[in-house]
C-alpha cells in the first residue's frame, strides 16, 4: 500500500504512521495461483518471443529478436518473465524507450505474471549474434 493510499483510506482523526513500512507489491507464493507447468513455460516463452519479434531496431530493418538483442527470456514457476537484452550500442537512440516497449509487448501475452526487462552490456552485441534470417535480410549472406 502506498503512502497516498494509506492517507486516503485512513479514518477521520486517525494519523498515518510515520515509520510504517510499505507492503511490497511484489507477488509472493501466498497470493499467487498454482505454479505453471513446464509446457506452459514453453508456450509463454514462445509467445513472448513472438511479441518481441514485432519490435524493430530503428536503424536496422530487422526485429530485435532476429538481431540477437534478446539474450534470455526466463519464466519462473508463477509465469513471471525476466527478459535479458542488450542494444546494438550503449548510445543507441532508443536506449530509453526500447526496454519499456519490450516489457509492454511481453505483458500482452496471456498468462504472464510480472515482467522485468534487464538491459545488459556483457557480452557486447556484435553482428555475429544475428540470426541467419537477419543476415540474409541484411545481405550479409
Amino acid at each position: 500500500m502506498s503512502f497516498l493510499d494509506g492517507f486516503l483510506n485512513q479514518r477521520p482523526g486517525e494519523k498515518p504512521e510515520e515509520n510504517e513500512k510499505e507492503k511490497s507489491s511484489e507477488p509472493t507464493s501466498e497470493n499467487r495461483g498454482d505454479p505453471i507447468s513446464a509446457d506452459e513455460k514453453k508456450v509463454i516463452q514462445s509467445l513472448a518471443a513472438g511479441k518481441i519479434s514485432e519490435i524493430f531496431d530503428p536503424e536496422i530493418p530487422v526485429n530485435i529478436y532476429e538481431l540477437g538483442l534478446i539474450y534470455d527470456i526466463d519464466i519462473n514457476d508463477y509465469a513471471d518473465v525476466v527478459v535479458s537484452m542488450t542494444l546494438t550500442s550503449p548510445h543507441c537512440p532508443v536506449a530509453e524507450t526500447m526496454p519499456g516497449e519490450v516489457e509492454m509487448r511481453v505483458r500482452e501475452v496471456e498468462g504472464v505474471g510480472d515482467v522485468k526487462v534487464e538491459l545488459i552490456w556483457e557480452p557486447p552485441w556484435d553482428m555475429s549474434m544475428m540470426s541467419e534470417a537477419a543476415r540474409l535480410e541484411m545481405g550479409f549472406m
